[in-house]
């Protein structure tokens, strides 16, 4: 990145503008070039912005007076995604370095809409007083660092606002400094999804794909790791996936599993750029809900195991495995023929879901099965091991048939010179 690319900081200025220029003055008394880019709609700006809120309106196919007479959410979503536009654009001319927001629940809603049209890699740091809930509503699987502003952010910097805003100007322009970026490494890369009940089969998966030269790269299967993972695909960061835990799709069909993706689509982006994958029902046999009291009335009753104080995992009906099943049979479907293979472990799919376990159900496994069986097309290939997907001979298998599909196919590289 080149020393005169600018670092963006996106406020709203008519009520975060002397918090927003202390930060540009930050930057600027650091050596970093800043850029004030105002995303206010309300009230006139408290200071001079470098991009104004006519630019950001235009960016979104608007004009800043039209934007102020829309409903209060209209306008946010306008001029977040006019926002969006702008840095992304900036950042892939090489203008901007990274992105420094500031904002309270408007201001944080606002740098979410824009943040997520910014590629991994590119630098993201918010200043936000509404930090200690939760935000995955905001910025959804993307990789921006945020500080909790513990003091409102009003009437300008303060005792206690002042170092947070100070250390989060520092993490940006470090961030910056250090150029992150994700690109292909020396070693072909394959991604693996993982759970807590998962993790024996990750770990000797990781440790084998290590010793035949690939890298591993894990993601939890949390909604956000898994939706990222998707993201990353699509971008040609991997060679191949190793699809363990697929527990998300559960979260596809109950809308308040806590692990529900980020973004629809889920098992797609192999698919579409026809990457080897080898797929298991990794943590399909149980929901996940907060703590226990959280359970919605119509899941309560069932099987439960709580993971943690915060975590239940609530046993998957034999009805919800059938969907389950022509679901996962749907997405595997649109793989290229010798792309995609489903390893299924017939002794059970977690570590609470295997023999002993509180959520082993053999019956309700079975109708996965059955449904996957049904509907899945000749092209996919179908493994039903008599192992529990946690013995190492699940992993074992799975490594083989993945590598016997890369050695069969096109590696990342080549498929995206091909399409390029």
């Amino acid at each position: 990145m080149s020393e005169a690319a600018q670092i963006v900081v996106l406020a709203t200025l008519d009520t975060k503008g002397p918090e927003a220029a202390y930060v540009a003055d930050l930057l600027r008394r650091g050596g970093r070039r800043s850029c004030l880019m105002d995303a206010g709609f309300r009230h006139p700006p408290a200071c001079r912005p470098d991009v104004d809120r006519e630019q950001v309106a235009r960016a979104a196919g608007l004009d800043a007076t039209s934007v102020g007479l829309l409903p209060r959410d209209e306008a946010i979503r306008a001029m977040g995604e006019g926002a969006g536009g702008l840095l992304a654009k900036g950042a892939a001319e090489g203008r901007y370095a990274g992105v420094i927001a500031l904002g309270g629940n408007q201001g944080t809603a606002i740098a979410g809409i824009a943040l997520r049209r910014l590629p991994f890699g590119v630098p993201k740091v918010v200043v936000s007083t509404v930090a200690s809930g939760n935000l995955r509503p905001y910025f959804g699987h993307k990789d921006v660092a945020v500080f909790f502003s513990v003091a409102d952010l009003l009437g300008g910097p303060n005792l206690v606002s002042r170092p947070i805003l100070e250390a989060a100007t520092a993490a940006i322009a470090s961030m910056v400094a250090s150029n992150p970026a994700f690109r292909p490494g020396a070693q072909p890369a394959i991604a693996i999804t993982a759970f807590g009940n998962t993790q024996a089969a990750v770990a000797v998966a990781h440790a084998l794909l290590r010793e035949r030269g690939r890298e591993p790269v894990a993601f939890h299967a949390s909604g956000a790791g898994g939706s990222a993972m998707e993201e990353l695909i699509e971008s040609g960061l991997f060679d191949g996936v190793l699809d363990l835990t697929t527990h998300e799709l559960a979260g596809e069909i109950c809308g308040q599993d806590v692990y529900a993706p980020t973004r629809p689509g889920r098992l797609t982006a192999a698919a579409r750029r026809g990457l080897p994958q080898v797929v298991a029902p990794g943590g399909l046999d149980y929901f996940c809900f907060g703590a226990a009291g959280t359970i919605p009335e119509e899941y309560r009753g069932r099987a439960i195991h709580r993971h943690n104080p915060y975590n239940t995992n609530v046993r998957t009906s034999a009805a919800e495995s059938t969907r389950l099943g022509e679901l996962l049979a749907a997405r595997l479907n649109s793989a290229p023929p010798g792309t995609a293979a489903f390893l299924y472990p017939q002794r059970g799919w977690s570590e609470v879901g295997s023999p002993g376990g509180p959520l082993h159900d053999p019956e309700a496994n079975r109708a996965l099965l059955a449904s996957l069986r049904a509907a899945l097309a000749p092209s996919v290939e179908l493994h039903v091991l008599d192992l529990a997907i946690n013995d190492r001979g699940f992993a074992e298998q799975a490594v083989q048939v993945l590598e016997r599909l890369l050695a069969a196919g096109p590696t990342r590289r080549e498929t995206s010179a091909a399409s390029a």
